[in-house]
């Protein structure tokens, strides 16, 4: 019996062992952290998003985690509250054929000569607007046509406010605030060549397309509706960008902001990215990119 025992014993131990070692070998696919660098669980990420009025969520385009949690936390919140989808990834006046889509006017071949889709649209966004059209759910076209940001860069703000009335419905109410002293314009001057390029111009069309995506979601935002807004982190890292021109005509609404970056080690957040946004979507380099 006592030899019995022993056995068990052993294989108790041994199981208990390999199960430590299997555990020490998963690896993560991300790790959320809080605005102070802190680890917080996706439930309670979630917990704070339901809360929101509007929720900015920072994307890289071509990151498979950041789409895939856009699609789960679309998911629950429509779970438990009405919400609406807008997105950067589709222009203003792209809206009528994006809702002829949703309401199933026109098919998805229709959809891609009509709309300006994005080149990975069918493997990073289509599930979303699947999701959305399955669901009734409003999806916002949120950015401006992108041959007046073009306008923007080459020729500054002021060549807008020659548009007929008509073009110029699809752009934010000119002319826009532009404070060239935000950090994240100010380092547009010396990114990529911007300075050197095209001077303040480079910011000045960021801005516009911050301003335009901020009007567009106010004017779509309802009380009693969460909004989620797909973007480019960029557009509001820092609490700017889009942030700060809503922030500029509704500071009373409860936004709330989300951040991807990447790291070689996901198990602390490093430092230069602590007040990126409230939530902060941590993503292994080595994760597999859509493009």
């Amino acid at each position: 019996m006592l030899h019995f025992m022993k056995i068990i014993f052993l294989i108790l131990s041994l199981s208990f062992f390999f199960g430590l070692s299997l555990f020490a070998q998963k690896k993560a696919a991300y790790q959320l952290y809080s605005a102070k660098g802190k680890k917080v669980s996706y439930k309670k990420m979630m917990k704070q998003l339901r809360k929101g009025d509007i929720i900015l969520f920072g994307e890289s385009h071509n990151d498979p985690i950041g789409h895939w949690l856009q699609f789960e936390v679309a998911q629950d919140l429509h779970e438990s509250q009405k919400i609406a989808i807008g997105a950067e990834m589709f222009e203003r006046d792209n809206q009528v054929a994006l809702t002829q889509y949703l309401t199933k006017e026109i098919d998805r071949k229709a959809l891609d000569s009509l709309v300006r889709l994005w080149n990975n649209y069918s493997t990073d966004y289509e599930p979303l607007i699947e999701f959305a059209k399955a669901n009734y759910i409003p999806v916002i076209a949120t950015n401006i046509p992108r041959k007046y940001a073009s306008m923007v860069f080459k020729n500054g703000l002021e060549s807008l406010e020659a548009l007929p009335e008509e073009e110029q419905a699809w752009i934010a109410p000119l002319p826009i605030k532009f404070d060239i002293e935000l950090p994240g314009y100010k380092n547009m001057l010396t990114m990529m060549g911007g300075a050197a390029h095209s001077g303040e111009n480079f910011p000045k069309a960021q801005a516009i397309k911050d301003a335009t995506m901020a009007f567009s979601i106010l004017e779509n935002y309802k009380s009693g509706t969460t909004f989620l807004h797909l973007n480019g982190s960029y557009h509001s890292d820092n609490y700017e960008g889009i942030l700060w021109y809503l922030q500029q005509e509704k500071p009373t609404l409860n936004y709330v902001t989300i951040s991807t970056v990447f790291q070689k080690d996901i198990s602390k957040l490093e430092k230069e990215y602590f007040g990126k946004a409230d939530f902060i979507i941590c993503v292994p380099e080595t994760m597999t990119k859509t493009y």
